[in-house]
């Protein structure tokens, strides 16, 4: 059963084209994952498939009667304690709770026979209602994913005091409480933890509807999604299998693609060779041949009426490199018995850590249990309450924030840039097209960059300070999967150390063989990955 599609649609904004002819269908039971760098209309398919967006060109619809939900741009939840938020998505089931305890008190009343069955009639037909809409289930319903999403602390907190990310876990859960027949999610697990990703996993695989995801999470892609679609150069492809499995299909695309164009241009090249030659031949036979020419003319018109195939154009993929003036010593961070509070709340008590010289060391653990405080306290932006925090020797600390809330100003990309990069403005220009910036975008205020295109001028301003250790906090956030693989490939010619804060399973699975997992004010180091950490864990509270 066909639940959405489109034919030949095609979106431009302001007279810029995103994609062009690009046809679709979702059905009943899909699992689709939306794959392609940033900007190349992953977000926009999606609005157009949740029909808050309309294609400029071509045709769409949807299977009558189809509940589709995509997460609300602008919800309004102002004063609303989230407890209340979470009962938005039931506010019919909520009005027929009204309705049935207004009816329960008037057949409390003493009524006439007629009244009596009427009304008798009217509450049995609302309960009906109210049963097959889930009316019973829907308390446990929000309990589930307020527990799977690890909501349960906000749930007497008001809307207004949330964080971004916060926030963002809230209308998730919204969403997936809608229980629609198609659901969109653009980059659902941002803002989630290890635990909570997880659980959506298990939530999404185990939901009867369809799915539609954009999202740059390899291993979610890999878990979720049965067929991918790619956004590349206006043009959309599709794979059958999952993210693993489109990697290798997109490889056997690609040089079947070349194959097909270094033939037909071969092709090409001959058939010009042999109309000259004929051309030749005719011109030299006394008198002239008019058979060559008719033989050259008729390969003339064959060569005219062949499609030429466009050589297949590889995406600009941005370029990092990690460079270091100097080695660190063997030591790089040590903690005695440190205690540290941070709002009144424990973030570590008489916790150690040590890292050494090119270790790669993961700190991982829930939302909120201080990790990315854990990475101040070893920059020395803070103190510790108790113990000590020892440095070592000849460290150049780089620190990446994942709020990157400095490149927020009035400053253009390259003023930005070129305060780390000491170089003429021409040579800066090059170098930030390594990471994207082309042509004007280099004039491109701070304050108006996307969160990738912030994330990416950071980590070129970071390339130009030559650190010999790296503080990484969520690297990946809003980069792109070939960004993300970029920067692995840096990372394992980086030199020196690094210690990371992320989510992105992948990244810490293949690239941070040391984890530290923090919760509860404890901190414990674990010889492995993060899988190996989480199935040791789980093995300990068995």
């Amino acid at each position: 059963m066909i639940y959405f599609y489109g034919k030949e649609i095609e979106q431009n904004y302001a007279g810029n084209q995103i994609f062009k002819k690009v046809s679709v269908e979702i059905k009943a039971g899909d699992r689709i994952g939306i794959v392609g760098q940033n900007g190349a209309g992953k977000t926009t398919i999606a609005k157009i498939v949740a029909g808050t967006e309309s294609p400029s060109v071509g045709v769409v619809g949807w299977k009558k009667g189809l509940k589709t939900a995509m997460i609300d741009q602008n919800p309004y939840y102002q004063d609303m304690l989230i407890k209340d938020v979470l009962l938005t998505p039931f506010t019919q089931l909520i009005d027929m709770e009204a309705e049935l305890k207004r009816m329960e008190h008037v057949l409390s009343t003493s009524l006439s026979e007629r009244k009596l069955t009427e009304t008798l009639n009217q509450y049995a037909e609302v309960q009906e209602q109210y049963t097959n809409n889930g009316g019973y289930e829907y308390h446990a319903l929000i309990r589930k994913v307020t527990a799977g999403l690890l909501l349960d602390t906000y749930l007497n907190h008001s809307w207004d005091s949330l964080s971004g990310g916060e926030r963002s876990k809230v209308e998730l859960a919204c969403l997936l409480l809608k229980q629609p027949d198609l659901i969109v999610l653009d980059e659902p697990t941002n803002h989630l933890d290890l635990v909570s990703v997880d659980w959506l996993i298990q939530w999404l695989n185990q939901y009867e509807g369809s799915v539609l995801v954009v999202s740059h999470d390899r291993y979610f892609l890999d878990r979720v999604v049965t067929t991918v679609w790619e956004m590349d150069q206006g043009m959309l492809y599709e794979y059958q299998g999952n993210y693993s499995r489109f990697v290798q299909q997109k490889e056997e695309r690609v040089l079947k693609e070349f194959q097909h164009y270094e033939d037909q241009q071969k092709k090409i090249k001959k058939m010009k060779e042999t109309i000259k030659r004929l051309k030749e031949w005719a011109n030299q036979a006394n008198p002239p041949n008019a058979s060559l020419h008719k033989q050259a003319k008729s390969m003339e018109k064959a060569l005219n009426r062949i499609e030429v195939l466009q050589k297949p154009v590889q995406s600009k993929r941005v370029s990092f490199q990690f460079k270091q003036d100097q080695r660190s010593g063997q030591d790089v961070f040590k903690l005695e018995d440190v205690s540290f509070a941070f709002n009144q709340k424990t973030i570590l008590h008489k916790a150690n850590f040590v890292t050494y010289h090119r270790e790669r060391v993961a700190i991982i653990g829930p939302n909120g249990a201080g990790k990315s405080t854990l990475l101040q306290l070893l920059r020395g932006k803070y103190s510790p309450n108790n113990g000590r925090v020892k440095i070592g020797s000849s460290l150049s600390i780089g620190y990446l924030s994942q709020h990157v809330e400095e490149l927020l100003g009035e400053k253009t990309v390259l003023d930005a840039y070129r305060e780390y990069a000491h170089v003429e403005a021409g040579a800066a220009r090059g170098r930030l097209a390594k990471f994207l910036f082309f042509g004007m975008d280099v004039f491109k205020k701070t304050r108006d960059l996307s969160g990738g295109e912030r994330m990416r001028l950071r980590l070129a301003q970071l390339m130009e300070e030559q650190h010999n250790v790296l503080l990484l906090d969520e690297p990946t956030n809003h980069l792109d999967i070939d960004s993300r693989e970029v920067l692995e490939d840096a990372l394992v010619e980086f030199s020196g150390t690094v210690v990371a804060v992320s989510h992105d399973r992948q990244l810490l699975n293949q690239y941070f063989p040391v984890s530290y997992w923090l919760e509860n004010g404890t901190i414990t180091r674990y010889e492995g990955n993060v899988s190996y950490v989480q199935a040791k864990r789980k093995k300990e509270c068995k």
